[in-house]
């Protein structure tokens, strides 16, 4: 495997994804960071955003929602609480989502409403920005 690197995306139902990949850009809580093949040693913390990893001319997607990062000179590990491919995500129903999370960010009255609302348009926009760069292609 010299000159790539093993990403496992593994979520608590299943093991999404285990593919050997030249890169990986993650959304750490800090911000998005890059991963080449020796990397040092580091865990991060992520927030909810987009996984994408380069196989060749191949570029993958995913959208993650927390969890944690392992990094190794050799591995990716990406643990999520939820994770989805992005040929895996239905375009129409994740539009539906942002409109119904808009709405409720209008409808909010309570701050913990908001907040949840808010929390709701993120993952909904995200699904669907993810899905439609599946549809136009280059995804892995």
């Amino acid at each position: 495997m010299a000159g790539k690197l093993l990403l496992e995306v593994v979520t608590p139902e299943k093991l999404l994804l285990s593919q050997e990949v030249d890169e990986v850009i993650a959304p750490g809580s800090e911000g998005e960071f890059g991963v080449l093949p020796g990397h040092c040693h580091f865990l991060s913390t992520l927030k909810i955003g987009e996984l994408r990893y380069r196989s060749g001319n191949n570029t993958g997607y995913m959208s993650v929602l927390w969890g944690f990062a392992e990094v190794t000179p050799t591995k990716v590990t990406i643990l999520a609480e939820i994770a989805e491919k992005a040929e895996e995500i239905d375009i129409e129903r994740a539009q539906a989502a942002v409109e119904k999370a808009e709405a409720r960010l209008r409808a909010g009255t309570i701050s913990s409403e908001l907040k949840e609302a808010q929390i709701s348009l993120e993952k909904a926009r995200l699904r669907k920005k993810i899905a439609e760069r599946a549809r136009r292609g280059g995804h892995a």
